[in-house]
């Protein structure tokens, strides 16, 4: 098989989560732990990190992974879902896999994967595992698809668990309290493995300590412990200054990071603190932690993070799609001198839409659009809210025409974003503009 054909095949044979929702979901470890055997169980050939949380998993892993790689180590890095390329859910030293590599994968285990017909993620995260064996990787970062007790990579047992945040996401799957949430995230916690909690709330505190006792897991809450004051943005790097209380005597750490949006301050103390967790087996001077951070972006290949595609006018893509997401985005929004904002939106129909919808400024001019995903909601559904609320917008019938017009409609000093949903991010054709 070509690429293209091993592609369609996984697509065609396998129950996909970005193209159906929660029906490819298979609940249990039992596929993951069937295929790993077959394969020789890689997954304990290699250390790791693993990364939940609602928000901010994905940048974390990519800074983790930008971080390690500064210190010289060959690191492997595990993230979903793609934006433009399956390729890009394995890499290593920011590489992704090989098209080849994934042609092979598929062609030697043809039979498994008839034998035990898992989901498709199931399948990425047994193949990214195969990967990483083989290539001996030093350490990989391994992100969390959804949730974290039944999500599929969770049979690993990695050197640290990290959960970013929790806010509400995938509630018809995880829960409808804060707390219901948190106790699935809080599943990849393992019995005697360090435990990081990068932000809490007073619901889901008591959550984490008890998983945490419960496994005899050493847990830190780790914006107990750091103090992040963001300074803006200076020549397209977010200045930071950051204070560690167990160190008052110490002056503040400056860094900066290429990530620009101002919610990734949010994931720096849960990175600082895997971190230090590790120093013994995996030194970082500040200076690597430093150069990690400020290049996140080129050592790994990070896209769709508050990310500029284009200048005049400004446009901002970013993969926001829930309700704390998108007021984060916002925040961000507000810091950036504009005369009008326009926002090219969509977002999947399987998720209450309504808390998301509610977060939207009034005062911008919104361009509708449906993703080519059969999860995307309709346009004229998503009118409905719209007009209701007396809102400016427009309809189109891709993301790219919906990209298109909102350029050719700005005028000196507006800013266009792209966002709602990954798979709307993933279809912008910065080609085009």
């Amino acid at each position: 098989m070509t690429y293209n054909e091993t592609i369609d095949y996984l697509y065609s044979r396998l129950p996909v989560f970005h193209r159906v929702g929660s029906k490819a979901l298979k609940p249990g470890l039992g596929n993951t732990i069937k295929l790993c055997a077959a394969l020789g169980n890689p997954h304990e050939k290699f250390l790791s990190i693993h990364v939940g949380g609602t928000n901010g998993k994905g940048s974390t892993s990519h800074m983790l992974a930008s971080i390690y790689g500064e210190a010289g180590l060959k690191v492997g890095l595990y993230t979903s879902p793609h934006l433009y390329s399956f390729t890009e859910r394995i890499r290593i030293n920011g590489q992704p896999i090989p098209e080849a590599e994934v042609v092979q994968f598929v062609e030697r285990n043809n039979a498994l994967v008839e034998d035990i017909e898992p989901s498709f993620f199931e399948l990425t995260v047994a193949m990214a595992f195969d990967y990483f064996a083989r290539e001996q990787v030093d350490l990989a970062i391994i992100e969390v698809g959804l949730g974290g007790r039944l999500d599929s990579t969770n049979i690993i047992t990695p050197l640290v668990s990290v959960i970013t945040n929790i806010s509400y996401d995938h509630m018809d799957v995880l829960g409808d309290t804060l707390a219901a949430i948190a106790g699935e995230k809080a599943g990849i916690i393992k019995p005697g493995i360090p435990a990081v909690i990068g932000e809490w709330v007073a619901e889901t505190r008591p959550v984490f300590q008890a998983e945490a006792d419960k496994k005899n897991a050493p847990i830190s809450f780790a914006s107990d412990r750091f103090s992040v004051t963001d300074l803006g943005v200076v020549k397209e790097r977010r200045q930071l200054t950051i204070s560690d209380r167990n160190e008052p005597q110490q002056p503040p750490f400056s860094c900066e990071l290429d990530l620009l949006g101002a919610y990734q301050i949010q994931n720096i103390p849960a990175i600082l603190q895997t971190v230090d967790l590790l120093q013994n087996r995996f030194p970082v001077s500040r200076s690597t932690l430093g150069r990690g951070l400020a290049n996140t972006v080129q050592n790994t290949g990070l896209q769709g993070r508050f990310q500029t595609i284009h200048t005049t006018p400004r446009v901002i893509v970013d993969t926001a799609h829930n309700e704390a997401g998108i007021r984060a985005l916002l925040q961000t929004i507000y810091t950036i001198p504009h005369t009008q904002l326009r926002i090219v939106f969509g977002v999947v129909a399987d998720k209450n839409a309504q808390p998301v919808l509610d977060q939207l400024p009034r005062t911008a001019v919104y361009y509708l659009c449906k993703a080519d995903s059969p999860r995307s909601l309709a346009v004229d559904k998503l009118a409905v809210y719209f007009a209701a609320n007396q809102l400016t917008f427009r309809e189109f019938n891709t993301v790219n025409e919906a990209l298109k017009q909102s350029i050719h409609d700005s005028k000196f000093g507006e800013l266009v974003i792209v966002t709602g949903s990954t798979y709307v991010v993933s279809e912008v054709n910065k080609l085009t503009l």
